[in-house]
């Protein structure tokens, strides 16, 4: 998968694949959507930082990225 999804892309990826699932925002397929997740945390709406943040670290480990951003980081213990 590349870091680009089209529209059927996104629509076939299961809930269960993205950071917020009930908006279905920030899909994280593969390692390089979880670094993606990570660069844009900033445009997420504050009240859903938290879960985010904690998503972004689970699909990390998952994949092995390593989480650089110390304001993702600073979200996951809120």
């Amino acid at each position: 998968m590349n870091d680009r999804l089209n529209t059927e892309e996104r629509r076939e990826l299961p809930d269960s694949l993205y950071g917020l699932p009930e908006r279905r925002e920030y899909p994280m397929p593969d390692a390089a959507h979880v670094r993606a997740a990570e660069a844009y945390f900033r445009y997420c709406p504050d009240d859903l930082k938290p879960r985010l943040a904690r998503a972004i670290v689970r699909f990390a480990k998952q994949y092995g990225v390593d989480v650089e951003s110390s304001t993702v980081l600073a979200y996951v213990d809120r």
